[in-house]
């Protein structure tokens, strides 16, 4: 699906070289100002170019000021059906906010495609997404089948008394970004699936279990607690890591206000 990502300065400039390559085919555009050396569409107003590319493209990605975007799309919007979906992200790569055709025009999903492209965390605020309240961590051998991934989470799901419809997200490591196994059990579960960075895992002050045969294998001290608890706010994890059909799973609680 075609992506246009727009940005405002070198910093943006950066964000965008990298996301530009885990969205295949994403054409850039930069303000006239920008001096980072990239190949992309140079343009002197972002609500020029913005009037110009809206019907264009069905994902727009903007590395810019929120307030600036808003102003830049709001002449343009015409219905949830038939808009593109807007996402926006800070400079700092802090957050992707799903900003215009959440749900429908698919919005929320490029929010956390971007978010997992550059370890940001996705802001989604839809009313049916934004009440979800549970993650579930998923550790597995390389290899690992979407069958035993998939069985594996409706089982602890069914420990906690719990369903699909409750769930945020899936989370694992972003060293398992392309298991192919996790990839497709989400998929057929209809479940989310955030990776979160390996650094921040190991960082976190948030309390989990430490694995010594986890951190031999791929030099993080855990895997299914800390993506759970990381993958959310505010969580509390109301499975501990078990082994499922082989598979370690984790869930979390997001406690809100």
């Amino acid at each position: 699906m075609s992506a246009a990502i727009i940005t405002l300065c070198d910093q943006g400039a950066r964000i965008a070289i990298a996301l530009a390559g885990k969205l295949p085919g994403a054409k850039l555009f930069v303000h006239e100002c920008v001096t980072e050396p990239v190949e992309a569409q140079r343009f002197p107003a972002i609500v020029n170019l913005t009037e110009q590319i809206f019907g264009q493209y069905k994902r727009l990605v903007y590395i810019a000021p929120c307030g600036v975007v808003v102003r830049a799309i709001a002449p343009l919007i015409r219905h949830k059906l038939s808009d593109p979906a807007v996402v926006v992200v800070d400079v700092g790569a802090r957050h992707a906010v799903s900003l215009l055709s959440g749900h429908e025009g698919g919005a929320n999903q490029l929010a956390l495609e971007v978010a997992n492209a550059i370890g940001a965390e996705p802001v989604i605020s839809t009313t049916t997404e934004a009440v979800k309240n549970l993650t579930i961590g998923i550790g597995c051998r390389r290899g690992a089948k979407a069958g035993n991934i998939a069985g594996a989470i409706r089982e602890a799901l069914a420990h906690v008394g719990a369903n699909l419809e409750q769930v945020r997200f899936v989370a694992s490591a972003d060293l398992k970004s392309d298991e192919a196994g996790l990839l497709q059990a989400a998929s057929e579960l209809g479940l989310s699936l955030r990776f979160i960075r390996a650094d921040e895992i190991r960082s976190t002050v948030k309390q989990f279990r430490h694995s010594q045969f986890v951190a031999d294998k791929v030099k993080l001290p855990a895997v299914a607690e800390p993506s759970a608890l990381l993958a959310g706010r505010r969580t509390q994890l109301i499975l501990p890591k078990t082994i499922i059909n082989g598979v370690t799973v984790a869930i979390a609680r997001e406690n809100f206000l």
